[in-house]
């Protein structure tokens, strides 16, 4: 046991000298920080950007209007009068001009009341001139002679009223237009107010558009415009009407183009394009795909300077074509960075890989 205790004793006292001995002696000197070094003297690169030159072009900005076609003229004519249909001379689709009849209601007494209120005021005008011839010879009064004068005005008055009612019983067309609906036929018993067909206005015609708040102001009375239908029509017309108050849900304003439809083609309801040229700008065309955002969040391109530094240049889209954008904010002649825009940033120097025009920007 004593043993065991003393061998325990000198093991423990050489393990504590071989400890202390290493806080006794001085270890090796660190290693020099060589990073700084490292840095300064590894040689700078640049990022690699491709880039084009675009030329500003004048360009006349277009303003696009969706509509449709609709007639200028709309109207239902309806009978002014009472009595039966005994002929309706058109049919749905005919043209038709002013004038030409489209239903047509039987005599019935008409004929007869008009040849009453001839006789009536016949008799009425021998009697006014007889009183007169009388007067002269002091037979008849002053009151006389107003009595049979009123007398002679009514019956005159009551000959043009069954003269205009046999006339009224041709229900004829107000205008040239299309027969687009018919409500009476022959037989059908019409009454005052009853529809008898239904006309519509085709030359000329009308383009009805809604306007934004944002594009009113580019809309003006008498502007010539451009339009394509659905059916790839193309038209040329004339604003001949703007709103001046702005619809409650839609906030926006309602815009007339009338328009010529000399050979009737252009129907009534089709979709219609509208373009409306407005001022001429300095613009370039370039692909949207080029676009980016800077810090702030405002949408532009990247450029570079004479120096081959990064150069952000906001922009403004003016309007969009199916060969690229048009926008204004960039100098005439611009370089832009068509490749590597997205890793570059204001101020950096890039290395150019190759500076090439761009045509498309010339067209």
């Amino acid at each position: 046991m004593k043993k065991n205790l003393i061998i325990a004793s000198l093991i423990a006292a050489g393990l504590t000298l071989w400890l202390l001995s290493g806080l006794l002696t001085e270890g090796p000197e660190p290693l020099a920080d060589t990073s700084d070094m490292l840095v300064d003297e590894a040689p700078s690169r640049s990022m690699r950007v491709r880039v084009a030159e675009y030329h500003a072009q004048q360009r006349t900005l277009t303003h696009i209007l969706r509509g449709k076609t609709a007639s200028k003229r709309v109207a239902e004519v309806s009978a002014e009068t009472t009595g039966r249909v005994v002929a309706r001379p058109v049919e749905r689709g005919d043209h038709v001009a002013a004038g030409d009849l489209l239903c047509e209601l039987a005599l019935d007494e008409r004929e007869v009341a008009v040849a009453e209120a001839r006789a009536a005021l016949a008799h009425a005008d021998i009697e006014y001139r007889g009183a007169r011839e009388l007067h002269d010879d002091d037979l008849v009064s002053e009151i006389g002679i107003a009595d049979l004068a009123a007398k002679l005005a009514a019956a005159k008055a009551n000959l043009e009223r069954q003269e205009l009612n046999l006339k009224r019983r041709m229900i004829t067309a107000p205008f040239d237009g299309v027969v687009e609906t018919l409500h009476l036929d022959v037989g059908d018993l019409a009454a005052m107010g009853s529809p008898c067909a239904t006309l519509l206005g085709m030359d000329p015609m009308l383009i009805t558009a809604n306007v934004s708040e944002r594009e009113i102001g580019y809309i003006e009375l008498g502007q010539a415009v451009t339009a394509r239908t659905s059916t790839n029509a193309k038209l040329d017309g004339k604003v001949t009407f703007v709103g001046r108050q702005s619809d409650a849900v839609t906030r926006t304003y309602p815009v007339e183009i009338t328009v010529a439809n000399p050979d009737l083609l252009l129907r009534a309801g089709l979709t219609t394009v509208v373009s409306v040229a407005s001022e001429t700008v300095l613009a370039h065309r370039v692909s949207p795909a080029l676009f980016t955002l800077n810090d702030a969040g405002v949408m532009g391109l990247r450029a570079v300077d004479d120096s081959d530094r990064v150069v952000f240049h906001p922009i403004n889209v003016v309007e969009d074509s199916p060969a690229g954008a048009w926008v204004t904010g960039l100098p005439s002649i611009v370089r832009l960075i068509t490749v590597g825009h997205e890793f570059v940033s204001q101020g950096e120097r890039v290395d150019i890989e190759a500076a090439t025009p761009a045509t498309a920007s010339r067209q």
